[in-house]
């Protein structure tokens, strides 16, 4: 083509200064980044698995959801405070470590649940949709906590029961953020 005149223009992402805005990116900021994408993957895949194929996710489950997402939101929003700062990173931390340590306590707490027999399991509680249906807004956010299932059924992916697949995720969280933590403050001071 260039006999013609015509040359074609270059589609190079890393000379259009995207990607060496992303290079030069904090390190905890990247880890805040990575957190909040696999908390919207857990989110989205827990939707998917109740809406796409039929799975009708107990008490805890919603909890866990929405913790973890939350976690999420938080590792989103945090990821753009100043990261130079140890104090800023600190409070990062902590800020997902809660809903992410909150979802871990509840995945344990349905695991214990699940081990006990049928006949020794208690109730895990009244739907979300029941206890906040009088709540403001409720129609935004009622697909996200709808389920009537029951706690001591154990629903499987994989062969390994849900409970243990958000523990392993608050678990990478957690060890993300608290790792990352360590590094940045040994490595890049």
């Amino acid at each position: 083509m260039r006999e013609y005149g015509f040359t074609f223009p270059t589609l190079s992402v890393y000379n259009s200064g995207y990607l060496k805005g992303a290079a030069r990116m904090n390190v905890y900021r990247k880890i805040l980044l990575s957190v909040a994408a696999l908390a919207a993957f857990c989110t989205a895949f827990s939707l998917w698995m109740q809406y796409g194929f039929g799975f009708d996710p107990c008490v805890m489950c919603i909890v866990q959801r929405m913790a973890i997402l939350f976690a999420g939101l938080a590792a989103f929003v945090l990821a753009w405070l100043p990261q130079r700062r140890m104090w800023a990173r600190l409070t990062a931390a902590v800020g997902v470590s809660i809903p992410a340590a909150w979802a871990a306590w509840t995945a344990v707490q349905q695991l214990h649940l699940q081990s006990l027999p049928p006949a020794q399991q208690p109730s895990c509680g009244a739907p979300w949709t029941f206890r906040l249906q009088n709540a403001p807004l409720f129609d935004w956010y009622e697909p996200l906590i709808r389920g009537f299932g029951q706690c001591g059924v154990i629903e499987k992916f994989l062969g390994v029961p849900f409970p243990w697949w958000s523990l392993l995720a608050c678990a990478a969280m957690l060890a993300a953020v608290w790792g990352g933590l360590w590094y940045s403050r040994r490595f890049e001071q």
